[in-house]
């Protein structure tokens, strides 16, 4: 039986459409549903296996990237997600995901320091739009589960990852929980990873971040975007690949329930 998807919507997400198709392609079954629908039910979370917050501006990402949906996910939803996740389920956060999954402290418990990390302004001071190479770090992440290295396309203009400081930093990277970060497209950095192939200047070249269960992921960049194989800059080039780096990480979401 396929897993059922819920795509959260809310004004300004604009990658919802491409997230459901890839679910779907992977074998899920979505339903795209509106922020507002949820507040006024949040049991119906209780209805699916995934949970998915997609790309795009929500709200016209107004105050910060993510910051109005992260309060409303915080002060109606958590504890619907909490349970989704403990009772076994899934939570993938996407670029604004990732955002509003950090500014609601749902990705990374808070303590009384208050937040671990969050997500600031690039810093070239602008827009990032361009494909880049990833490495996975560690087995603790499913969606990342069997995957080395991803190729995949970055939208963003506040995706550089900061920690709150680097005891945080090397807390979270002991606990397996940077799972995700930026590689040399010449695959040769010597460690560093300099603009712009890191595109944002992340803490630790970090790009994607779990949380201690493994089941809950936020990423900046667009796996929904690399799909098919012609969706790739040099498919031309690329014969032998039949699908996206992307689709492996719809695949691993809905695998995980059969």
């Amino acid at each position: 039986m396929s897993p059922r998807v819920l795509i959260l919507r809310a004004p300004g997400t604009n990658c919802d459409l491409e997230t459901a198709f890839a679910f779907e392609t992977a074998g899920g079954t979505c339903d795209r549903v509106h922020i507002n629908q949820l507040r006024e039910s949040p049991g119906l979370v209780a209805d699916y296996q995934i949970l998915c917050i997609p790309g795009g501006f929500s709200y016209g990402d107004d105050v910060a990237a993510g910051r109005i949906l992260a309060g409303q996910m915080r002060h109606y939803l958590a504890d619907a997600v909490h349970s989704l996740r403990d009772a076994g389920g899934l939570v993938l956060g996407i670029c604004n995901g990732l955002q509003v999954l950090i500014k609601s402290g749902m990705l990374l418990d808070e303590d009384d320091q208050g937040p671990q990390a969050t997500l600031s302004w690039n810093d070239s001071g602008k827009f990032e739009d361009r494909w880049v190479q990833l490495s996975t770090v560690g087995d603790r992440c499913v969606f990342l589960s069997g995957i080395g290295k991803l190729y995949l396309p970055v939208a963003h203009a506040e995706g550089k990852f900061v920690a709150r400081d680097q005891a945080t930093f090397d807390k979270l990277a002991a606990a397996g929980q940077l799972v995700l970060r930026y590689e040399p497209l010449n695959g040769d950095g010597g460690g560093e990873v300099p603009y712009p192939d890191n595109p944002n200047g992340s803490m630790g070249h970090v790009t994607g971040v779990c949380d201690s269960t493994g089941r809950v992921l936020g990423l900046m960049p667009h796996p929904e975007r690399f799909i098919d194989a012609t969706q790739h800059p040099h498919w031309t080039r690329l014969p032998q690949q039949t699908s996206g780096d992307g689709l492996r990480i719809f695949e691993n979401a809905v695998a995980f329930f059969r």
